[in-house]
């Protein structure tokens, strides 16, 4: 059987994806058709339900909780790795609200993150991830929300950090931040979303056994990024969670979605978020 499966070109998700995609796991006889996309293009995709599992923002996947199911393998969560508030220069936080500010995505977790931190901020902008900081350095827009790989770099560029908002929702609940997670239709039978969940935990845990093994298929798909910089995006976002959520992941995760149903961003659900 061969299933679609969405992912983005960043270091942790190539990383992790490598062992079953290139047959170095059993895979159960599933096969996988990778495609492959900025996370918000991912998003867009599953609110049309393309993908059979896909890599998708927390924030995204808690409006589709009728569609997919999340795994227990394979997300990005952990302490210190949230997306940041960036600018050309400090900004009192009493301007932030009225800002004109990039954002890589309205349905992209660090979108959720910074509305509620900064609800009143409405002058939003949606660009590629990898297009903010240029628009925050060309003027563009006031301030950018960061992602990924470029928390490594808006300082060369003489970039400012106004907030982390990582550090904003753990010192709000003490917890974890879900950025992503990855997730696997519904529609499918119960036996293939299990069988799923069991070869994205074996992919997961060669990937932490043979590092080097994913180097070719992980520079392949981040050209312009130097090793040392892709090596730091790896142990920055791949962590035990992504072995497992466990308990104290799926908490937070839970977490995310009460506050989230709370402030009636997303809507209220009784489905059960895990396959």
């Amino acid at each position: 059987m061969q299933l679609s499966l969405g992912f983005s070109p960043c270091p942790n998700d190539t990383f992790i994806f490598d062992a079953l995609l290139h047959g170095k796991v059993d895979t159960e006889g599933l096969t996988f058709a990778p495609y492959i996309a900025d996370v918000e293009d991912l998003n867009q995709r599953a609110f049309r339900n393309e993908l059979s599992i896909t890599k998708l923002s927390y924030h995204a996947f808690a409006f589709l909780l009728d569609q997919y199911a999340l795994m227990e393998a394979g997300s990005a969560l952990g302490n210190k790795v949230g997306p940041l508030l960036i600018a050309k220069q400090p900004m009192d936080k009493a301007a932030i609200p009225n800002a004109h500010i990039a954002i890589p995505g309205k349905y992209t977790t660090a979108n959720f993150l910074l509305s509620l931190a900064y609800p009143e901020a409405q002058q939003r902008e949606e660009m590629l991830f990898s297009d903010i900081e240029d628009a925050v350095l060309d003027g563009r827009v006031d301030a950018g929300l960061i992602i990924h790989e470029n928390r490594f770099t808006y300082q060369d560029k003489g970039l400012v950090k106004l907030i982390d908002l990582g550090e904003y929702w753990e010192a709000t609940t003490a917890m974890p931040i879900p950025l992503g997670g990855i997730v696997v239709q519904r529609s499918l039978p119960r036996e293939v979303q299990q069988a799923v969940n069991r070869v994205m935990q074996r992919s997961v845990a060669f990937a932490f056994e043979h590092p080097q093994a994913s180097k070719d298929f992980i520079k392949q798909h981040a050209q312009e990024m130097e090793e040392a910089v892709m090596y730091k995006h790896i142990k920055l976002y791949v962590n035990d969670f992504t072995k497992q959520l466990g308990l104290e992941g799926r908490a937070a995760v839970q977490r995310l979605f009460d506050i989230a149903m709370a402030k009636g961003v997303i809507p209220n659900s009784e489905l059960p978020i895990f396959v």
